[in-house]
């Protein structure tokens, strides 16, 4: 398993993972209990995966929490997962500030209840100072929805249509490309999640459903990803 003195030894860790953290309804299912079980057991992976990070120095965990297309869920699942995220927020603001972890939300906000954007924006606050990982999760995120609303930054400031200007105007802005992408479940898509910040990321397709998705894997598709080449369109 990797530790913490791998970042002092090995400069070709990822600075930046993605994980589409899909699987959580068919691993409730498999055990006859609710899909909102396998959410719970879901965002206590979350925790897992985000202090193992921190722990090794990756300096961005963004985590695809609710896409726009979520939505189309049954009511009281997504009322569910509304009441899941709040209350994940504030029960792990202690735990944040204790290992140093900062908190981001990317995405259309706007669609979510005052109670829930007043949490996600003191949560934001409180942790601003951290210096540890950025955890960010993407809410409410789709890439398309997030490349017109850029388009829709730069008319409205008159600037020039370029990468440089696109890519100040991302919800992403202020942080780098994604390294390594991860997804979970045995599903082979990107399901509209990061695609610019994806381009030239390291892309790892497991069969793990997201809540059975343990540190030691996460180890383990960093060690692959340490023994890729990565060329960037170059030889």
């Amino acid at each position: 398993m990797l530790n913490s003195e791998d970042k002092e030894k090995d400069l070709n860790l990822p600075t930046h993972i993605a994980i589409i953290m899909d699987g959580n309804g068919r691993w409730a299912k498999e055990r006859n209990l609710k899909r909102t079980a396998g959410h719970e057991e879901g965002a206590l992976r979350v925790r897992d995966i985000t202090t193992h990070c921190n722990n090794l120095g990756i300096k961005y965990l963004t985590l695809y929490a609710f896409s726009t297309e979520n939505w189309n869920r049954p009511k009281l699942e997504v009322e569910f997962l509304m009441k899941l995220l709040e209350r994940y927020l504030k029960k792990e603001l202690p735990i944040y500030l204790k290992n140093g972890v900062k908190f981001k939300a990317i995405g259309n906000l706007g669609r979510f209840s005052k109670s829930l954007q007043k949490v996600i924006s003191a949560t934001e606050e409180k942790t601003k100072n951290c210096s540890g990982l950025t955890q960010v999760l993407a809410l409410n995120y789709g890439s398309r929805d997030e490349i017109v609303r850029a388009v829709q930054k730069l008319t409205v400031q008159n600037l020039e249509v370029s990468e440089e200007n696109i890519n100040k105007c991302l919800d992403t802005a202020f942080m780098p490309d994604v390294d390594l992408l991860i997804r979970t479940s045995g599903e082979v898509r990107l399901s509209n999640y990061l695609l610019w910040q994806n381009a030239y990321a390291e892309m790892f397709f497991i069969n793990t459903y997201w809540p059975e998705f343990t540190p030691f894997l996460l180890d383990d598709v960093i060690h692959d990803y340490r023994h890729r080449e990565r060329r960037f369109g170059g030889i």
